[in-house]
């Protein structure tokens, strides 16, 4: 059932203006609801569903997820691990060409300079103490040495209750940014947190209606306005209304985009801007969706994204068959951002906590090591 809580002529929240917004001021976003009908800015659903989606069986759901993340990396295991293996057939000790011989492999597998780096004087330390002489155990030292790298990001972030947080989601056309959004209002919306979606990305025809079909689906309103609408507008509007309905998590979609173009990055500093003049502390999140199978290039596009914006966190998705494992290393030992969550398929229960040693489990399953 649909309430009006707040009509037109309502009075501002604290720190706005109605007209007086100036940059990104509000221009009239709708907000659909849980039926998916267009409701008028001054209406939103009075609560959330009696019965919102059921996450299902957890242990089993986690088997699944951790089957589909094997097979995810099925390419960059072979790449890495078997490659490892063949690398090491016949050896009988550990010397200065094997090492080398590792190192390539470790760059070949999208590890990046400064992870293969780690890795290697890592290994090459104890190979100097003594601890490792048999050339089998080198796997088992990789893969000590990969998880000392990715623990240190293992940080799970969830909304605050009684408290109202923005989520910004940047990235890249493609990278499966507006179905991460949805995903993550599904998990949010199960676990009990009140959830509201902006449609920012008013470039792409269809990211309105992409969203405002997740909206529907994981029954959590969506404010939009019109393809070609000024985003910024379309996010406060977002904002305000999640403000004055004590909305737990606003998630703010924005336009893909392309870290090298200069513009579309401006405006997204723009974004983040009017955000911030409603809510000093405001956008509490900036997450940056990664495509697994960019490789060395979604180091990249980290680093200029956090450079515009100052991300909090990284989210990686399609580890589902093309998937450039490695990658996932080359950001951890360059930059000091958490991997918030990490996607293998389509599915609502596809995006899961990013889980080092379940990655690292997955990446070098059936190798012995």
């Amino acid at each position: 059932m649909v309430l009006q809580w707040l009509k037109r002529n309502k009075s501002p929240a604290a720190g706005e203006s109605p007209g007086s917004a100036g940059e990104g001021d509000g221009g009239g976003s709708a907000c659909t609801g849980d039926t998916g009908e267009s409701l008028d800015p001054g209406i939103l659903p009075a609560s959330l569903p009696e019965n919102p989606p059921s996450p299902g069986n957890p242990a089993a759901a986690r088997k699944g997820f951790l089957s589909r993340l094997r097979e995810g990396l099925d390419r960059s295991r072979d790449q890495l691990v078997s490659g490892m293996e063949r690398i090491l057939l016949g050896r009988k000790a550990i010397d200065g060409e094997l090492l080398e011989d590792l190192e390539a492999l470790l760059l070949q597998a999208d590890m990046g300079m400064e992870a293969t780096r780690q890795i290697m004087d890592q290994v090459t330390r104890q190979v100097e103490r003594r601890e490792l002489a048999d050339p089998a155990a080198l796997r088992s030292a990789i893969r000590e040495a990969l998880l000392e790298i990715l623990r240190p990001h293992v940080q799970e972030w969830v909304p605050t209750k009684g408290r109202t947080q923005v989520l910004l989601m940047v990235g890249i056309n493609g990278a499966g940014k507006t179905t991460t959004i949805g995903k993550l209002a599904a998990r949010w919306k199960s676990e009990g947190f009140s959830v509201l979606l902006g449609a920012g990305d008013t470039f792409r025809a269809a990211a309105v209606e992409q969203l405002q079909g997740w909206g529907q689906k994981v029954q959590v309103p969506v404010v939009a306005q019109g393809s070609g609408a000024d985003s910024a507008s379309v996010l406060f509007d977002a904002f305000s209304a999640a403000r004055a309905r004590s909305v737990d998590v606003l998630i703010a979609d924005t336009a893909g985009r392309l870290h090298t173009q200069g513009h579309l990055m401006e405006e997204l500093r723009k974004v983040k801007r009017v955000l911030t003049k409603q809510d000093p502390s405001a956008p509490q999140e900036i997450w940056l969706v990664l495509d697994a199978g960019t490789g060395q290039n979604a180091l990249r596009q980290v680093k200029e994204f956090h450079e515009a914006v100052g991300l909090t966190g990284i989210c990686i998705t399609k580890l589902d068959g093309t998937a450039k494992g490695g990658m996932v290393a080359a950001i951890a030992s360059t930059l000091p951002l958490p991997i918030r969550f990490v996607g293998v398929g389509e599915g609502v229960d596809d995006l899961r906590p990013f889980d080092a040693e379940a990655f690292v489990d997955a990446l070098f399953s059936g190798s012995g090591a």
